[in-house]
Formats: C-alpha cells, structure tokens, sequence
C-alpha cells in the first residue's frame, strides 16, 4: 500500500539562488553549484537514514531507514515515498551490481544480500572462514562485478539496529568474487571500517575509519584484486565525522559528514588529494548518499530522519 512520509524535522527551502548552503572553502568548488537549484526535503520521518541507491530504470531511489527495518523507495515521477521491502532485516547499505540487481548490507541476518529480477534473495555472503560476519555495513560493486563490503560490529553492539551478539570476527573488508562467489579478506585493522567507494578507474579504494580518533579517510591502492600501500588520505578535525561517500568522474570525494553542531552536518566535499573543497549544509547529519538521475548529476543525501536532494556540476561514477 502507498503512504505518504511526513516531514518532521523543520525544513525552510532556500527563498532565492543561488543556495547559500553550498560553502566554498576554495574557489573551484563554485563550479559545482547549479545556479538554479536549490537543496530540496524529499521525505522526513525515518529514525536513521542510510544506503540510498537511484534505480533509472524505474525513475527511483531506495534508502534504507535502519532501525524500523525498511526500505524505502522514492518515485522521481510522483514524489511518493512507499515501502519498497519491509522488514528489511535492518538493511543498510545499498548498491546495484553490474547487472542492475540491487546489492545490500543486512544487519539482523549479518549478511550481504543480492535481489534477482524475479524479486527472490539470493545469499552472497554470511560468513568466513567458518564464523558469521558481524554486520555488513557499506559495498561497491568494481567493473570486474566484484563486491567489496565493510563488516565493523555496528548493528549487534544492540537492540535498535539489530540483536545484540558478540562478534565472531574482527572489523574487516571483504571482497566476494564476481565469478565464483570466493570471499576473501582485504584488511582487517581498520578501525571500525565504514563508507567505501573507488577512484574513477579503479586504482584507489577510499574507506572510513570510523572508531579512530579523530576519524580518518584511508586510501589503498588496488593492484589484481588486492590491497597495498595504506596510508591516512583524510585527517579529520576532531568533531567532524565522515560516514558514507561516493566519488565524481574527476576523483572527488563527496563524503556524507556531521555530528551535531552548526557548520558541521551535510557533505563535504573533497578533491583527490584531500584538499576539502567546500561543504553543503543540511540541518542533519548526514550518513550517506548518491549520484542518480538521467545524467548521475542529482545527489540524494539520506540524512539522518530524512531524505535531501539537489542537482550539482558533476556526475557520479558509473556503478558506484
């Protein structure tokens, strides 16, 4: 059954243009800016927005809303929000492989999940070496139709995101093969691995460390399917917190960020070398986001207890 969302949380549009909550801290982040369009409240009434996902073929986007163990869809068309899959067994991160299936990260069944066209669910991965992951947090499918997930203790550390557990396993990334399934373990000392997206050709994979402190952005580069050469790409000032992300064909990093305070929740934006760019304010933080649209140039920002949108100047890589 269709059913509307209410918005909860105060909203005031922006009353002209350009939208004084794009905040350059260098020049060139102006050029991402689209004059005439403003940063819009698509939907409120979620308790943790996470994992949005735009589906062109059906003119959509799907977010998880993690603890009232749901997916949401959002219709370009109409503007309706609706239940796409509810429970959801406390579904957080969203993809979709190189087919077009949708990919998700459940924190309830510890497991990452692929939907067939006929709509059934198939089991990617559930566990390793014989031990049950933790809780699937973030993936990216690669041009190969690898899958990269990160697996931190998230969602058992309670009730709310899912049941209390101790882990079996320590914090990791995995990759499951495009071809024969095999997960294998890419790195396990990160500190709490959470967002993860890669450069444009593939040669970098970006991940957050989200229990260090303050949090960092770590990059690897990506040679046949392995990780090397680890190193600190982003050093947070403490108070500022990166979640999910997604990178621009130019290599810049559009990172969902915030934890309370004024000036500090949105997205930040970062350019390959980690020079922060510039900042769009929302008035919550923001867990993640993605490029979607006809030309992969409107980013949808799940925030939070609601769901933003705006057009910008760049264009998300494809599959990412």
């Amino acid at each position: 059954m269709q059913h509307e969302i209410q918005n909860e949380t105060p909203w005031q549009p922006s009353p002209c243009y350009p939208d004084a909550r794009f905040r350059a801290f260098e020049p060139g982040f102006r050029r991402f800016q689209v004059m005439n369009s403003a940063v819009e409240k698509l939907a409120g009434g979620c308790m943790w927005s996470e994992g949005p996902v735009w589906f062109g073929d059906q003119r959509a986007l799907l977010w998880s809303d993690i603890p009232n163990n749901r997916i949401l869809r959002w219709d370009e068309e109409t503007r309706a929000v609706t239940a796409f899959r509810k429970p959801s067994n406390n579904a957080n991160g969203n993809t979709r492989d190189r087919q077009g299936r949708l990919v998700t990260c459940e924190h309830l069944t510890r497991r990452v999940t692929r939907t067939e066209y006929d709509g059934s669910i198939t089991v990617l991965a559930d566990r390793f070496e014989g031990k049950r992951l933790n809780s699937p947090n973030d993936l990216v499918v690669a041009s190969d139709g690898a899958i990269w997930f990160t697996d931190p203790p998230f969602g058992i550390g309670g009730y709310v995101e899912g049941e209390k557990a101790e882990p079996e396993l320590p914090s990791a990334v995995y990759r499951i093969d495009g071809q024969t399934g095999t997960v294998a373990k890419m790195a396990d000392d990160i500190l709490g691995p959470n967002g993860l997206a890669f450069s444009p050709d593939e040669s970098i994979l970006y991940v957050v460390a989200s229990r260090a402190e303050p949090r960092q952005i770590l990059a690897y580069d990506v040679t046949d399917g392995r990780l090397a050469n680890g190193r600190v790409l982003i050093q947070c000032e403490p108070g500022n917190s990166p979640d999910g992300f997604r990178v621009d064909t130019e290599g810049n990093l559009w990172c969902g960020w915030g934890m309370g305070g004024e000036g500090r929740d949105g997205v930040r934006v970062f350019d390959a070398g980690g020079t922060p760019l510039g900042h769009i304010d929302l008035p919550e933080r923001c867990a993640n986001l993605a490029f979607g649209g006809r030309h992969r140039n409107r980013l949808f920002m799940a925030a939070s207890r609601s769901l933003y949108a705006v057009y910008v100047n760049a264009q998300g890589v494809a599959g990412g």
